[in-house]
């Protein structure tokens, strides 16, 4: 079967060296033993190597040219291969819901999706690893006080550990892409709760972070209704710094401040 046409609407950048591609499956060796989802396997170049190791692989791909050569190429693999949306799965239903790796060269318009997917399913996956635009991965891997330092940074950092690996030119890629690439990997850290509520944990962050350049007394204003609360909760020495300057631990310091004024609010009203 003829080689699949990288198809733009679907940011694909299929990758043609090897040993970068042996690299990037060697990487969910940080978990070893629980089976392995690939996301966006393409024509399999990530594939081959992943089928070496000792576990349950399976692949999903939402564009049929692919599958249909995947099925082709790799027999071994054919009930393993998921022709849908990876975001659009339920993922407990991949291996009767075990654990598993998530890993791939991951498209680089819907990598930030897949990473929330993956927080959204975090205690399905302990490990996940990949290939992701270098400006992203720097994002994820960013410590605070750096300018890269963001929503996705908090996000992630508070359930994984996260390591920047290597980098990648453009130059290995069909087509080369105009930005270059890292392959990076996430290891669930030991938090089992955050101490806060979660939900209200993530609207701070996307909160403050919209307003990133503007002190925390500003941008959590939006947060409350107009007039209800009182001018000393924007007192605290907190509120004078912005948010790439908290850590995920202050972070949720602030999310339980401001669930302790809600709160306040609820009961007075």
């Amino acid at each position: 079967m003829k080689q699949v046409r990288p198809k733009k609407n679907l940011g694909q950048h299929f990758l043609t060296d090897l040993n970068i591609a042996r690299r990037i499956a060697d990487t969910v060796d940080a978990c070893p033993e629980i089976p392995v989802l690939e996301v966006g396997p393409g024509m399999g170049v990530l594939t081959q190597y992943l089928m070496e190791k000792p576990r349950p692989v399976k692949v999903v791909e939402i564009d049929t040219e692919s599958v249909e050569y995947l099925h082709a190429n790799f027999p071994r693999l054919r009930d393993n291969i998921i022709g849908e949306d990876f975001l659009r799965m339920d993922l407990n239903t991949l291996f009767e819901g075990r654990q598993f790796v998530l890993t791939g060269n991951y498209p680089y318009d819907i990598s930030s999706q897949i990473f929330f997917k993956m927080l959204d399913n975090k205690d399905l996956i302990p490990c996940c690893t990949g290939m992701i635009q270098r400006e992203v991965a720097l994002r994820m891997a960013s410590a605070p006080g750096c300018k890269a330092y963001g929503i996705l940074s908090v996000l992630t950092q508070a359930w994984y550990d996260v390591e920047y690996l290597f980098t990648v030119d453009e130059n290995v890629f069909n087509p080369p892409p105009k930005v270059k690439s890292a392959v990076i990997r996430m290891t669930r850290n030991n938090v089992t709760d955050l101490g806060c509520d979660e939900r209200l944990f993530k609207r701070v962050v996307k909160t403050v972070f919209n307003q990133r350049r503007k002190m925390l007394r500003v941008s959590l204003r939006q947060i409350f209704l107009a007039g209800t609360v009182a001018p000393d909760f924007f007192e605290h020495e907190i509120m004078t710094l912005r948010p790439e300057q908290l850590s995920v631990e202050r972070f949720v310091e602030l999310t339980n401040l401001v669930a302790g004024r809600l709160e306040e609010r609820h009961v007075t009203e």
